[in-house]
């Protein structure tokens, strides 16, 4: 695994040139990317939620794309529309922008229910149908969206079923006061830092890496641990809607990938405890009396992890 080790090193190291101080939440969107995964990005305005997708594609030498979400957009504005075209007396299809290998969705939440929907395809199968025909998207197909949780106005609630197509959800955080410093002044010339970074990788390398991460062997221990979380979270008096059945596959894919990135030809038991948080926090949901009793999806996700190792052999 040492080759894995090494690409997702010189990934991170290149991107924590723009991205200071936030090597794990870059780790997480990598494990996210060699899963198959999207990943949903969710904080304040100004922590670099935008930066980190750019900054991402430039190394990778992506194609990349952005979609600046807002109540008026329509689904033709990212899936793309024919045309006529009189000279050639015939429709003519642009693509719209879902036709990238990373797509940035900024301000997710701010899109209507209608423009949503037309993602769960895309996020589901790497394809689109428009006009009864099925097309697929460039391979990898990679969404990364950003939403600000603390403001509601003029903003759509995702519904269930888009939660679930995210396989991970981050936050960025504050930097702290030395990154916070070198952030202020690194900034202080005519374009920004990111426009320097240079490809470190390809996406034609991840097929390789994808490979050598699918390798790595999962303990029985761990993959009942996996299932009875997510068994007992259907169970738990506290959630209205427990885990998906593609909330297992994330965790079982993800401790592969987290290990697999830090050099490691197996699982461990901290693999999953850094997991458990951002993969089912948006795929559980809290009953109205949790929520008025002061309970959070961290702590139920916690908990179930606590009460699933019972017992267990995975230390």
């Amino acid at each position: 695994m040492e080759e894995v080790k090494a690409w997702a090193e010189g990934i991170k190291n290149e991107i924590g040139r723009v991205i200071l101080g936030k090597d794990e939440v870059i780790e997480k969107v990598l494990v996210a990317l060699l899963c198959d995964g999207h990943v949903l990005l969710e904080d304040v305005p100004g922590v670099g939620k935008t930066i980190l997708a750019r900054a991402l594609s430039a190394v990778l030498d992506g194609k990349f794309q952005r979609i600046q979400c807002t109540p008026d957009l329509l689904p033709s504005d990212i899936l793309g529309v024919s045309a006529y075209v009189p000279a050639a007396k015939q429709f003519r299809f642009h693509p719209g922008p879902v036709f990238s290998q990373i797509l940035l969705i900024d301000e997710i939440n701010r899109a209507t229910p209608r423009c949503q929907s037309a993602l769960l395809e895309a996020m589901e199968n790497a394809s689109v149908t428009l006009e009864g025909k099925t097309m697929e998207l460039p391979s990898p197909f990679f969404l990364i969206a950003t939403e600000n949780p603390l403001e509601f106005e003029g903003t759509f609630p995702l519904p269930e079923a888009q939660k679930d197509r995210f396989f991970i959800t981050l936050s960025m955080g504050y930097p702290d006061r030395r990154s916070e410093s070198d952030i202020m002044t690194g900034q202080n010339r005519l374009s920004h830092p990111v426009n320097d970074l240079k490809p470190v990788g390809s996406l034609e390398d991840l097929d390789s890496v994808k490979k050598k991460v699918s390798q790595v062997p999962v303990s029985r221990s761990m993959e009942d641990v996996i299932l009875k979380i997510v068994h007992l979270s259907r169970e738990d008096t506290r959630l209205e809607t427990g885990a998906s059945p593609r909330a297992a596959r994330a965790l079982y894919k993800g401790v592969q990938a987290l290990a697999a990135v830090r050099g490691r030809m197996r699982t461990e038991a901290g693999d999953l405890e850094e997991l458990i948080r951002p993969i089912l926090l948006k795929r559980i949901k809290l009953r109205s009396e949790s929520i008025l009793n002061g309970v959070t999806e961290s702590d139920v996700a916690d908990s179930l992890l606590a009460r699933a190792r019972e017992g267990s052999s995975l230390s």
